[in-house]
Formats: structure tokens, C-alpha cells, sequence
């Protein structure tokens, strides 16, 4: 839909939908349908993540979400939250940075060559 509705006024409706090998009444049955229930559920969900993510300074992540959510008596599953995020673009903060297993000399090498290379 996104695509077609994008190209549709420089390549036209017919041959796109020729390419893409779909037939134009899908396209406007498509584009006519009313939202499905799990997309109106979403969108919904999705605003209070966003609320519950933001009111937690952005450091939330998918379990702590879920858990809020269900303490302010919004029962949804936790990978409805995982799903949702993602698609939202959000993370929680991670506690700890990875290790660092080098760390490279602050001055140039001053140690002697000893196999003469």
C-alpha cells in the first residue's frame, strides 16, 4: 500500500500493480478496509508504552515495561510489548557497558626488538 500510494502518481496505479502482480481491486480493498482490531489495540498499547517509557527516563526496557503496564492494570503480554517497542524504535538502557579486555599504551613502543626484525 505504502509503496503503491507513494509511486502511484508517477508511474500510475495499473502498471505498478501489473509489476507487482496484483490485481488494482485488492489495492482499493486494501486502502478502503477499516483498521483490523489487533491495529486499533496496538496503537492504543503503543501510546502507553511510549508514556510508561518516557515517564522512566527512557531507561525501561521490555520487562520492566511489560511489568508497569501490568501494575497500572493493563494486562498485555510481554511479547506484545517486546513486539511493539521494536517496531517503536524503543530500548531500555543497558546497565553495564562490555568489557574491555585491551587497552592499548599511551606512549609509543619503546620495547627493544629482540629477533632483530
Amino acid at each position: 500500500m505504502a509503496f503503491i500510494d507513494a509511486y502511484k502518481q508517477e508511474f500510475g496505479l495499473e502498471p505498478i500493480c501489473e509489476v507487482l502482480q496484483v490485481a488494482p481491486s485488492t489495492y482499493y480493498a486494501a486502502r478502503d478496509r477499516p483498521p483490523s482490531a489487533r491495529q486499533v489495540v496496538d496503537a492504543a498499547v503503543t501510546g502507553e508504552i511510549r508514556r510508561v517509557h518516557a515517564d522512566n527516563y527512557g531507561v525501561y526496557g521490555v520487562r520492566k515495561v511489560h511489568a508497569e503496564l501490568n501494575r497500572q492494570g493493563r494486562a498485555v503480554a510481554r511479547c506484545t510489548v517486546h513486539r511493539l517497542m521494536r517496531a517503536a524504535g524503543l530500548r531500555g538502557a543497558a546497565r553495564a557497558r562490555t568489557p574491555r579486555t585491551t587497552r592499548c599504551a599511551s606512549g609509543p613502543d619503546t620495547r627493544p626488538d629482540l629477533s632483530r626484525r
